[in-house]
């Protein structure tokens, strides 16, 4: 069953929040290698109502949220382009992983055009965000701003890596890393991966300029995604290992 957006996290979730972004600020450092290893820091399965209450919405002007027994349910309500859920984690250079899946109860005329995405470094409106359209195979790299503005740093049609049937998984990764030697020094390294396969590296000159520290998820159209649902589980954030 989906409900309506409740209230903030309570206490002991608070709790938790802070001692992850602990985690993540003392762990976390500067990475311009492509290969720099990373060691996860927080993960959740969303397999029953207790972890799927750490996931909290985070933009979205009626979006409805749900669960079955492994995965958080979100439903995209009237005059609502996108629904944006964050994890506890609060971080600069991470790496999200998310299993996606956009489901049967999306109305057929909307599926094409409907994405689902991990993001990075969401807040006040800038983000990054790997955004995967399902039915068309494609995929978007998008550098979003603060002031509504969007800078695609990849678009790709065609891509057999993507499952395209509805119901069907697929697990998303995105990597953002400051750069802080090197020619590339105060740019952002960004990887993304779909079902294992990396199908993007590159640099963003101008990585350092977000605010924003957010990591999580969504489901969205660049128009109204109303009465659009997906589902998203194996939720696991990691950062660059000190070792």
């Amino acid at each position: 069953m989906l409900v309506r957006e409740g209230p903030p996290p309570t206490m002991p979730n608070r709790i938790t929040f802070a001692l992850i972004c602990v985690l993540a600020a003392s762990a976390a450092f500067a990475a311009s290698a492509l290969g720099q290893a990373a060691i996860a820091i927080y993960s959740n399965n969303m397999d029953s109502a207790a972890k799927r209450s750490q996931v909290v919405k985070l933009s979205g002007s009626n979006c409805n949220r749900g669960g079955a027994s492994t995965a958080l349910r979100v439903a995209v309500g009237k005059r609502t382009d996108e629904c944006s859920y964050r994890t506890p984690v609060i971080g600069r250079d991470l790496e999200v992983f998310a299993t996606a899946r956009l489901l049967s109860g999306t109305p057929k005329a909307l599926r094409k055009r409907i994405f689902v995405a991990a993001n990075l470094r969401s807040g006040s409106g800038s983000r990054y965000q790997l955004a995967v359209f399902p039915l068309r195979r494609k995929f978007q790299i998008r550098k979003d701003f603060a002031n509504g503005t969007r800078k695609l740093l990849k678009d790709e049609n065609g891509v057999k890596r993507i499952r395209r049937k509805i119901n069907q998984a697929n697990k998303l990764r995105l990597r953002a890393f400051n750069i802080t030697t090197g020619p590339d020094k105060g740019g952002c390294r960004i990887l993304a991966f779909i079902n294992d396969k990396r199908v993007a590296a590159l640099t963003d000159p101008r990585g350092g300029v977000f605010e924003g520290r957010y990591s999580g998820f969504s489901v969205g159209s660049k128009n109204s995604a109303s009465r659009s649902v997906a589902s998203f589980d194996d939720i696991v954030i990691r950062v660059p290992t000190p070792f």
